[in-house]
C-alpha cells in the first residue's frame, strides 16, 4: 500500500465504511458495505473524489476490504461494479469471493 494513503474504518451495526485520505489532497475515497451475516459482507459502493482519480485509492480500498475479510474468515459479495471488476482482475482473491455474487 502507498504510505501516503491512510485508511480508516467505521462500523455501526451491520454497515461499515472505509475512508481513504491521501497526503496533500483534500478529497476522500470511500468503500461502503453491509454485513448480511457476521461472515458475509456485501460491498455496495466505492467512490473517489475527482481530485484523487488515478492515485490508486479505489484499489487500495478494495485491497483493505479483502485483507480484512480474510483475517475474519469472511466472504465478499461484490455488488459494487468497481469491486466486481477488481475481483475479475485478481483471481488470487477467489478465496473471499462469495459465490452469490452472480445474484
Amino acid at each position: 500500500m502507498d504510505a501516503s494513503i491512510t485508511i480508516t474504518l467505521s462500523e455501526s451495526g451491520s454497515t461499515g465504511r472505509y475512508e481513504a485520505r491521501v497526503a496533500g489532497h483534500a478529497g476522500v475515497g470511500e468503500l461502503t458495505y453491509s454485513r448480511i451475516t457476521p461472515r458475509r459482507i456485501v460491498a455496495s459502493h466505492t467512490g473517489v473524489d475527482d481530485s484523487l482519480r488515478g492515485t490508486g485509492v479505489g484499489k487500495v480500498l478494495v485491497e483493505r476490504l479483502v485483507a480484512d475479510a480474510r483475517s475474519e474468515g469472511a466472504t465478499i459479495v461484490p455488488r459494487c461494479s468497481f469491486v466486481r471488476a477488481m475481483f475479475k482482475r485478481r483471481p488470487e482473491w477467489s478465496d473471499v469471493l462469495d459465490d452469490a455474487s452472480a445474484e
